[in-house]
């Protein structure tokens, strides 16, 4: 059983774009479950308007965090394999088809993506060349490249991962990357399998990230806190000191 967890905020313009290319992937034992952060717009009743029972929306959440609601949907999630969606992309035919046969050797993938402006133009051939991805905790926690909307992994993958940090430093994807990263065998592949749409939301967030230097120095500073002590090796820095 596949699950695809899309956490949505006002996202009325391209949602109805984004489901459609997805439930025509999926068979009629899969779910998509949708986390709305309390929408002010249409995106829960355009959602409902498809009458599709894969579909399971949660609804008057206020999170106001990305990662809270991700992780919402993911703790309502049944399927064996689970794949993050955006609310605003567009999957490739056959997306469904090529990650699973990927995750016959692997149990996390990163998939590229084309990225396109609002009307799905193409701006960018490749993702991937553009923000340097690849594997490594270390160069992830500097500069995450685990793009949440490229991502599928395993249940266990999960499993290991919840709960996620309490914290806005650290998204969920990035979260679910550096542990998959040392836990479990993890793939970034090359195939383009969805079109990363950039918009003027996304732009402001891109902005907004732009913060000051020190501020981003102690965000890394905690996702590295909060991995270590997952991995317990402060626990045992610690003791070794305290001998």
């Amino acid at each position: 059983m596949i699950s695809v967890c899309m956490a949505t905020y006002n996202g009325e313009k391209y949602i109805k774009e984004q489901l459609s290319s997805i439930l025509s992937q999926l068979s009629e034992k899969d779910e998509i479950i949708v986390s709305d952060d309390s929408s002010t717009d249409k995106t829960v009743e355009i959602i409902e308007s498809f009458q599709d029972k894969r579909i399971k929306i949660l609804k008057n959440n206020k999170f106001r965090q990305p990662n809270l609601n991700f992780e919402n949907a993911l703790k309502y999630s049944k399927g064996d394999i689970i794949f993050l969606s955006d609310q605003d992309d567009v999957w490739i035919e056959n997306k469904v088809e090529i990650i699973l046969n990927q995750l016959k050797k692997y149990d996390l993938i990163v998939s590229d993506a084309f990225i396109t402006n609002e009307k799905l133009s193409i701006t960018n051939e490749s993702l991937f060349s553009e923000v340097n991805s690849n594997r490594g905790i270390l160069k992830n926690i500097i500069k995450n490249t685990y793009y949440g909307c490229c991502m599928t992994f395993n249940r266990k993958v999960l499993k290991k991962a919840l709960p996620f940090p309490k914290t806005r430093e650290i998204g969920h994807d990035l979260w679910l990357g550096i542990i998959a990263d040392r836990y479990f065998k993890v793939k970034f592949l090359k195939e383009k399998l969805i079109y990363f749409r950039r918009h003027e939301n996304t732009l402001t967030a891109i902005k907004k990230s732009k913060r000051r230097l020190i501020v981003k120095l102690l965000g890394r500073v905690k996702v590295l806190y909060y991995f270590l002590k997952k991995w317990n090796w402060i626990i045992v820095a610690f003791s070794k000191i305290l001998k």
